[in-house]
């Protein structure tokens, strides 16, 4: 690959079936649409050196059928998974609105301070998606890559690319099956940001 043609695209997985909800570690397929949100935002897009995926079907079933028509190298990657909601794996917002509404505005006013009974630390989520990510920047200079991961770890690069403070994350929206790009030899610029998302 020669210097300075390299990117990274991180690509959010499309609608799960069960609907919208906090599943973070659930480990459910996506839907017909799901399939066609994620194929809508690859098409035209690439071609890829390697393909990086999170262990969870809504992400790495799609890698995997990607992978089949570019053969290029899939990566499985356990740091790549959502965080981990604890007790609210599985809850709609709205059933958490209706059992504990100040639990649930807390964690979106500062997820850093307020995390989810039981769920994983923002601050252990961010330590072990940024460590995927600066391995991966360094050992891939130069190289076109994509990343196929959930909502959560793409906020927390953009989070970090970006200089914000992490109790920000969750303001930065990443709608299902959205893309951005990150092209460091071009000032580190970000493009396909988009303007309004959840988790």
């Amino acid at each position: 690959m020669r210097p300075g043609t390299g990117w990274i695209d991180l690509l959010r997985h499309g609608e799960a079936e069960g609907g919208a909800r906090y599943r973070g570690s659930a480990d459910d397929p996506l839907t017909a649409a799901g399939w066609q949100q994620m194929e809508a935002a690859v098409e035209g897009q690439g071609p890829w050196d390697r393909i990086v995926t999170s262990p969870l079907a809504r992400c790495a079933d799609f890698a995997r059928a990607l992978v089949r028509r570019q053969v290029v190298v899939l990566t499985v990657d356990e740091r790549w998974r959502e965080i981990d909601f604890g007790a609210w794996e599985g809850r709609t917002a709205e059933a958490l609105m209706g059992e504990d509404p100040q639990a649930l505005q807390r964690f979106w006013r500062d997820p850093v301070a307020h995390p989810p009974p039981g769920g994983e630390s923002v601050h252990a989520f961010r330590d072990r998606v940024l460590t995927a990510w600066l391995e991966l920047v360094s050992r891939c200079r130069g190289e076109r890559v994509l990343i196929v991961t959930h909502g959560g770890p793409i906020r927390v690069v953009l989070t970090h690319l970006a200089g914000r403070s992490l109790a920000d994350v969750l303001a930065i929206p990443v709608p299902l099956g959205h893309r951005v790009r990150w092209q460091p030899e071009v000032s580190g610029e970000l493009s396909g940001l988009p303007r309004r998302g959840s988790f």
